[in-house]
C-alpha cells in the first residue's frame, strides 16, 4: 500500500514528485511514480525532430534545478532537437533527486476498492494506493475529427503526433488541417518545401500583444474557470490567439497562411467544399490536437454530462467528487509553468487527505 502513487513522468509528475520527496515520504515505500515510457522525457521524447530548443514555447525549469545546467556550452539552441535535449534534462533531473521512477509501467485501468484506497492495474502488476496524482497528459490521445469520405482518401492521412520532417512531403500538395501553435508551425515548416492548404474551423485570431506573463495569466485563468465549472478545458490559444513570430510572418509574405474555411468532405483525391469547390492532395495532415489521456480512470467516474471534470481546490487540480484524486496536465496546469505550481499545491493539498 502507498500513500500516494503519481502516474506519469513528465513536467507536471517529476514537479509533484520533487515535492513528494520533499515532504518527507519514503521513496518506493511512502510513493512511486509510473511511467508508461521506454525512457526519461515524457512525450517530448516522441516529437518531430525539426523541433528545436528555438522553435517550441518554452521549456519551463522543473523545482530545483535549472534546465540550462544539462546544456552544453555554447550550444545553438536552433541546432539542439527537443526530442535530445528534455528528455536528457529529465533523465538528469530523476537522478539528482533519486525520484522512484518505475518504467515502463503502463496504467491500464484505476478502480476505488471499498471506497478506501485506489487499485492501479499496470502493464506488469497491481498496486494499491490511498491518493493519486494522475499527471498522463496528452499525447497518447491524439484527436482526429470525423469527415464524410475520410476512407475513400487514397494519399496519406497522419496526425500531429506521426509528424517526423517536412522533407517526405516534398513535390507532395498537403492539406494542414488545424488552427493551434503546432498546426502553424507544421505549415510554415512543410510550405518551405512544398505546395499547401490551410484550412481551419474557425478563423484564426493572431496575439496583437507580446504574449507577455500577465496575457498568460489571462489565459490559464479563464481555463481555471471553465474547469471549476464542470465544462471540458478548452485550449489555451482559443482564449489568447496565436503569436505571429518572425518565421510566421515570413510564411504569411509568402503566402503560406491564407486560411480556408473548413471543407465539407473528403474525396478519393482531395477535399471538397460545400459550394462544389475542390483542392487536389496527396496528403492530409490532422493537426487537430490531443484530448486528455483519461481512459484509465473511466471506472472511477469522474465526468460529468457535459464531458467535463468538475474541478476544485487552491488551483484547480483536486477533482470534486474525489478529492484523493488530482489531475495535473488538465486545464490550467497544462502549460509547463502551470505545471510547476500544481504540483506543490496538489502535494500539499493531498497529504491532508491520505
Amino acid at each position: 500500500m502507498k500513500r500516494v502513487v503519481v502516474i506519469g513522468a513528465g513536467q507536471a509528475g517529476l514537479s509533484a514528485a520533487y515535492h513528494l520527496r520533499r515532504s518527507g515520504l519514503a521513496p518506493w515505500d511512502d510513493y512511486l511514480i509510473l511511467d508508461g515510457s521506454p525512457g526519461p522525457g515524457g512525450a517530448w521524447q516522441f516529437r518531430w525532430p525539426s523541433l528545436t530548443l528555438k522553435t517550441v514555447n518554452g521549456v519551463h525549469d522543473l523545482p530545483g534545478m535549472e534546465f540550462a545546467e544539462t546544456l552544453a556550452a555554447g550550444a545553438d539552441p536552433g541546432e539542439v532537437p527537443a526530442s535530445a535535449a528534455v528528455p536528457k534534462y529529465f533523465a538528469e533531473y530523476e537522478s539528482r533527486f533519486a525520484l522512484p521512477v518505475r518504467r515502463p509501467a503502463k496504467v491500464v485501468v484505476v478502480v476505488c476498492d471499498r471506497g478506501d484506497h485506489f487499485s492501479i492495474e499496470t502493464s506488469t502488476d497491481t498496486i494499491a494506493t490511498r491518493g493519486l496524482i494522475n499527471a498522463t497528459g496528452t499525447w497518447e490521445q491524439p484527436f482526429v475529427p470525423r469527415y464524410r469520405g475520410m476512407e475513400t482518401f487514397a494519399g496519406r492521412q497522419l496526425h500531429t503526433k506521426d509528424y517526423r520532417s517536412a522533407e517526405e512531403f516534398r513535390g507532395k500538395h498537403v492539406v494542414v488541417v488545424g488552427g493551434g501553435i503546432s498546426a502553424v508551425q507544421l505549415l510554415d515548416e512543410i510550405s518551405l518545401v512544398t505546395s499547401t492548404t490551410w484550412v481551419t474551423r474557425r478563423e484564426p485570431v493572431w496575439l496583437d500583444r507580446d504574449f507577455t506573463p500577465d496575457v498568460g495569466r489571462e489565459a490559464v485563468a479563464m481555463v481555471e474557470d471553465r474547469v471549476r465549472r464542470g465544462l471540458p478545458p478548452g485550449s489555451v490559444v482559443s482564449v489568447t490567439g496565436l503569436l505571429l513570430t518572425p518565421s510566421l510572418a515570413a510564411a504569411r509574405e509568402r503566402g503560406a497562411l491564407e486560411r480556408h474555411p473548413m471543407f465539407d468532405r473528403v474525396t478519393p483525391t482531395g477535399v471538397e467544399w460545400s459550394d462544389g469547390t475542390t483542392v487536389a492532395a496527396d496528403v492530409i495532415l490532422w493537426a487537430t490536437g490531443f484530448r486528455s489521456a483519461l481512459d484509465h480512470l473511466a471506472p472511477l467516474h469522474l465526468r460529468g454530462p457535459g464531458g467535463g471534470i468538475t474541478m476544485t481546490g487552491r488551483l484547480a487540480t483536486q477533482v470534486e467528487r474525489n478529492p484523493r484524486i488530482h489531475l495535473l496536465g488538465y486545464g490550467p496546469s497544462a502549460s509547463t509553468v502551470g505545471a510547476n505550481r500544481a504540483g506543490r499545491a496538489a502535494v500539499q493539498e493531498l497529504l491532508t487527505t491520505v
